[in-house]
């Protein structure tokens, strides 16, 4: 994933949804349908947070600063906002341990097991392991997990701190009419992962921007001192979404493309969620990878606690050559974005063939 931060404002389709041919995106009444859960009321709140400085410094001239440069708010404790620090822990999963410890004492008071008569475990000799990594993780598992953690922001939310930008009976996504009535629910998982779904869908995102996105959202809730409510959850995912694919994309997808998803919104609307989103968040878009490995295995361990499994096979000769390969193909991921002019030894070139070979 690149690092390259785009701001599109053309009408036009984004070329890397046209190279795909004869793909479409889906009819409009799919997602309506995602975009038409459940909703509660939330209170706008003004907030704003100034950007970083331009400085002078002796000898050089004009400084601007790198978004990813810029300080961190000095209110912020930094060992205390997971979305910065890998050794702080995450908000959904505190969220989560209400629940988690109401339903193990549920199930030893029925004398019911939480695990599955069928979980194998690694021993000595033989090692289980599943299709998802860190660097591979798996989309549909990665986003039920994602939206779970979603979820328990909503349900287990200390109030309902808003901002107009987010408030979606401001700023609707459809032209539908929705009562009031639906304000007063929270979401179920299903219509979170529903519309979390259709949206990455519909934009070919891979497992990681999920992951990238709740860092975002968890960035926003800790310094706009905000809580994420049924009226303004679709709205802050979606800038989330907007957001990661196009800082860690090597080919953003346009604001126009997103557009289309929804028949209410316009991209004088999306650039305007953008900058505000960018804007709470002090600009601060970087995410080391120690955070980025806290949220995967954090999200990992909120799957476990809620039932959520993937099938897990012997890892054997042939699996762990393909490991191995996985691997390699990340660091040279890696290697051609810090690389791009220089031409590759033949080493290089032969290892990457040979990992190429083992996949495909």
């Amino acid at each position: 994933m690149g690092n390259i931060m785009t701001c599109c404002v053309c009408p036009r389709a984004s070329p890397e949804l046209d190279q795909h041919q004869g793909s479409v995106c889906p009819c409009g009444s799919e997602i309506y349908k995602a975009a038409a859960g459940d909703m509660i009321a939330g209170v706008s709140v003004a907030a704003a947070v100034e950007p970083g400085e331009v400085t002078f410094e002796a000898g050089e001239g004009l400084h601007v600063h790198h978004i990813c440069e810029r300080e961190m708010p000095e209110d912020i404790p930094l060992e205390s906002n997971s979305s910065d620090h890998p050794k702080a822990s995450t908000i959904f999963l505190r969220k989560s341990q209400t629940d988690v410890q109401e339903k193990r004492k549920s199930n030893y008071t029925k004398h019911v097991s939480s695990e599955r008569f069928t979980q194998q475990y690694s021993s000595c000799s033989t090692i289980f392991l599943d299709d998802s990594t860190a660097s591979q993780p798996h989309l549909t598992m990665t986003l039920k997990s994602v939206t779970l953690a979603i979820y328990y922001h909503i349900k287990q939310r200390d109030a309902d701190r808003s901002l107009g930008i987010f408030d979606e009976r401001l700023h609707p996504l459809t032209r539908e009419e929705v009562l009031e009535e639906y304000f007063k629910y929270d979401p179920e998982h299903k219509f979170i992962f529903r519309f979390v779904r259709t949206v990455f869908k519909a934009i070919r995102l891979t497992a990681e921007f999920a992951i990238v996105s709740l860092i975002y959202i968890e960035r926003l809730v800790s310094y706009a001192d905000i809580d994420i409510c049924p009226t303004n959850w679709k709205r802050i995912v979606l800038g989330a979404i907007l957001l990661a694919s196009k800082v860690w994309s090597d080919m953003a997808v346009w604001n126009a493309d997103y557009c289309k998803l929804f028949e209410n919104i316009t991209v004088e609307e999306m650039n305007e969620l953008e900058r505000q989103f960018l804007k709470l968040i002090n600009y601060n878009i970087g995410i080391t990878g120690s955070v980025y490995s806290r949220f995967y295995f954090d999200l990992r361990s909120l799957a476990h606690d809620n039932g959520l499994y993937l099938p897990v096979y012997l890892l054997d000769r042939e699996r762990a050559w393909k490991l191995e390969a996985f691997s390699r193909m990340e660091q040279y991921k890696v290697f051609y974005s810090a690389a791009k002019n220089r031409s590759l030894s033949a080493g290089d070139l032969f290892h990457l063939q040979r990992a190429k070979a083992i996949l495909f």
